[in-house]
């Protein structure tokens, strides 16, 4: 329902590393061999492989030269037993010092990753059970730890990260890999007392939950297999540029650490470092960024509530579901403006030590996002629209009910979007398909309320029933007429009236007004001095010529020198107002706007942010176009809205733009000078006693203007007729179209509404 014008990577490789082990290829160094038997026996350190590893005996996220020497603790009366030799046989180091004999349990070089440090000494005969020296094996690239014993955890005196066993060379995710290569030999233990390093931590089995539908405020427990064959590249001395080293005490720790880690990341934006804790980063960070710009996020929070082991989880590869909470501030566009709201959210993650390796993942799937996605589903906001039960005139009746096609149209509109000032639209979240035939199709019942639309059992109008009745048996007269009234004092819009064969020209035609349209010239002429009152002498001669054309005045009338302006106007002598063309370039379209509200969008109140032009006045306009335009006619068009509106200004000295709905926000114009209004009404009373409506027989309290607008191609002029009576604070406009002179058909409409309507 609108007039003229509607408103409306892959990872990245490191240069020095050696390419990834492929399952079912031999390495390049012999495979580690057996160590030999013997009481007090030690076996030899194998190759270290080159790559990240720093070449010294410490750990290899210790630079070369600061290698702590071991501690030896007292030896005791042990029995060494055999260790198994891992990799190949360098020449001996030189052995430490041996210990003395004392009491107290040592754990010895078990199972061991990357470089061994120097052979400590042998044990002595003793009391109790010493582990022996096993020899390491090819250690994953860049993260084995040289552990005393079996050591999943050794912290190192520059380092406090923690590191579990070594691996088998360096093997990343390629797409032909399905097994990890074969685990190398472990070092056995033997006997012995004296002090050592700390034992491996103990893995504990958990349990996970299963998926249920997505909705705000319910805890999602999510099954995950666990990824592997992550390729680890070091970022530096013990930090990996992918996933993450924890140092918690416990599996259980680690999670927490991993999953705090990622959350922490995702809730400050930075998705390229939390894309780099999962073992999927570039698929990762490609979903978090459509998340982001789907939901329109704003504002985000992500803590952890539970940490416990899944189901996958064992001692040698540990995997730790954390259960998270998710609060978030989501936007969506509704109209012209923006709906935002609060959701609160429940998912998991599921965190994992890659096998043979002290990095963890998190096991990158879209559900860590929000339960239920997938990598072709999405999560999106849409507002929601309020909705109206029904919507009536300022009585409470049905507008549907006067029968009229425009009061039908308004109704549909403000019930399907009624205006925002009376309700408020709300927010969900909702799972939408990306690819196939549903592409961004919201998936059935998986729509999640952030806010709920605020909606109306009934919303009124400002359609009064006394002035719709009597306008509706107004345009009954004619066939092809509408009619607008209005309330000059608040612009409420009392009556819209329509017999145009179920359309709705009160509100959208878009004709030009003829000499109703005076009123604005005779206003710019006033304001800008052109003329000094409504009796300054203007001729109007029977023809007047601009750029070639000659334009006549109708039937040929003419009015002498000397002839007051009034006279001109209550006639509608067409050349006393085109001769003034010359001084009023781009001042009939600045009037229009700046004292009559015109020429610009309106929000009537319609609904759904629905905004309209309801005039066009050409500021260009100039020569032969702008002679045209001083008297109505030309590139000019107008709606009876416009028009009744026009007939209002005057009535109340200032603009009320026109409303529906109370409470919608009216735009605003300057207040006519005041010796310019009293001059208007003067000239329009004169219409009304003397002029081309005198033979209508309005009363002694109605004001008026005719209009009479020619259209080529068309049989008859379109009629018009503008008035207010300020005893009844009522302002009207009416137009038939293709009828003839505005005094014999709008005018006779215009009078049986006034005649009808008492106020």
């Amino acid at each position: 329902m609108v007039g003229t014008v509607v408103g409306v990577t892959s990872d990245p490789n490191d240069s020095s590393s050696p390419g990834p082990w492929v399952p079912g290829e031999e390495p390049t160094a012999a495979m580690p061999t057996q160590g030999s038997n013997g009481q007090g026996a030690q076996g030899q350190p194998g190759y270290r492989p080159q790559g990240h590893e720093q070449q010294s005996y410490g750990p290899p996220w210790e630079q070369q030269g600061q290698q702590e020497q071991p501690q030896w603790g007292s030896s005791g009366q042990g029995q060494q037993g055999s260790g198994q030799q891992g990799g190949w046989q360098p020449p001996q180091p030189p052995q430490p010092p041996q210990g003395q004999q004392g009491y107290g349990q040592q754990q010895g070089y078990g199972q061991q990753q990357g470089w061994q440090p120097p052979q400590p000494p042998q044990g002595q005969q003793g009391y109790g059970q010493q582990q022996g020296y096993g020899q390491p094996g090819y250690g994953q690239q860049g993260y084995e730890q040289t552990g005393y014993g079996q050591q999943a955890y050794q912290q190192q005196p520059y380092d406090q990260q923690a590191s579990g066993q070594g691996g088998l060379g360096p093997f990343g995710p390629r797409p032909e890999w399905q097994q990890p290569p074969p685990v190398p030999p472990a070092g056995n233990g033997g006997s012995g007392h004296g002090g050592g390093g700390r034992p491996k931590k103990q893995r504990q089995p958990g349990k996970r939950g299963k998926v249920i539908a997505i909705t705000a405020a319910v805890v999602i427990v999510v099954a995950a297999g666990v990824g592997v064959g992550v390729k680890v590249l070091n970022h530096g001395p013990g930090i990996p540029a992918y996933g993450m080293i924890p140092t918690g005490s416990t599996p259980q720790q680690d999670g927490q650490q991993v999953a705090t880690a990622f959350l922490s990341a995702w809730r400050s934006g930075n998705l390229t470092a939390a894309a780099k804790l999962t073992d999927q980063h570039v698929a990762a960070k490609a979903y978090l960024a459509a998340n982001t710009k789907s939901l329109d996020l704003g504002k985000m929070s992500a803590t952890t509530d539970s940490v416990a082991a899944s189901a996958s989880s064992t001692a040698a590869a540990p995997s730790e579901t954390a259960k998270f909470t998710v609060t978030a501030l989501v936007a969506a566009k509704y109209g012209s403006s923006v709906i935002r709201g609060q959701w609160q959210y429940h998912s998991t993650l599921v965190a994992y030590q890659q096998p043979n390796s002290s990095v963890w993942f998190v096991n990158w799937k879209p559900d860590v996002v929000a339960p239920n996605l997938t990598a072709t589903t999405r999560l999106a906001t849409v507002s929601v629209a309020p909705t109206v039960g029904v919507v009536t005139d300022a009585g409470g009746e049905d507008l549907s009910s006067y029968g009229d096609a425009g009061l039908s149209n308004i109704a549909h509109d403000m019930a399907s979007a009624p205006p925002a000032a009376k309700v408020k639209a709300g927010l969900d979240v909702e799972i939408q398909d990306t690819a196939g035939k549903n592409a961004n199709k919201a998936v059935p019942d998986s729509q999640a309320i952030v806010t709920a639309p605020v909606n109306l059992a009934s919303l009124a109008t400002t359609i009064n029933s006394s002035a719709e009745s009597a306008a509706r048996s107004a345009v009954g007269e004619h066939a092809m007429s509408s009619m607008v009234v209005i309330q000059p004092s608040t612009g409420d819009i009392l009556a819209i009236a329509n017999n145009d064969n179920y359309n709705d020209f009160a509100l959208t035609a878009a004709v030009a007004p003829g000499s109703s349209f005076k009123v604005i010239t005779s206003t710019a002429l006033f304001n800008n001095g052109i003329l000094s009152s409504p009796q300054s002498p203007v001729s109007c001669p029977p023809t007047y010529k601009v750029q070639g054309i000659t334009y006549h005045n109708d039937q040929n009338e003419s009015e002498p020198a000397g002839t007051p302006f009034i006279t001109d106007f209550a006639q509608s002598c067409n050349n006393a107002f085109d001769q003034f063309y010359g001084d009023l370039y781009g001042k009939l379209a600045s009037t229009a706007k700046d004292y009559y509200g015109l020429d610009q969008n309106w929000d009537l109140g319609l609904g759904g942010n629905i905004s309209a032009s309801y005039m066009n006045v050409p500021a260009s306009a100039s020569g032969a176009e702008l002679a045209q335009e001083t008297w109505g006619e030309g590139e000019l068009t107008a709606s009876p809205l416009a028009m009744a509106s026009v007939a209002a200004t005057v009535e109340n000295g200032s603009f009320k733009q026109p409303i529906l709905t109370a409470g919608t926000k009216q735009v605003t114009a300057s207040a006519l000078p005041m010796a310019t209004d009293t001059d208007l009404k003067e000239m329009m009373r004169a219409v009304v006693t003397s002029g081309t409506a005198d033979d209508i027989g309005f009363g002694p309290t109605v004001y008026a203007k005719t209009g009479t607008a020619d259209v080529v191609g068309q049989g008859q002029p379109n009629s018009w007729l503008i008035a207010f009576d300020p005893t009844k604070d009522i302002a009207v406009a009416a137009l038939v179209l293709n009828a003839g002179y505005g005094a014999q058909f709008a005018g006779p409409e215009v009078k049986s509404f006034l005649d009808s309507y008492s106020g």
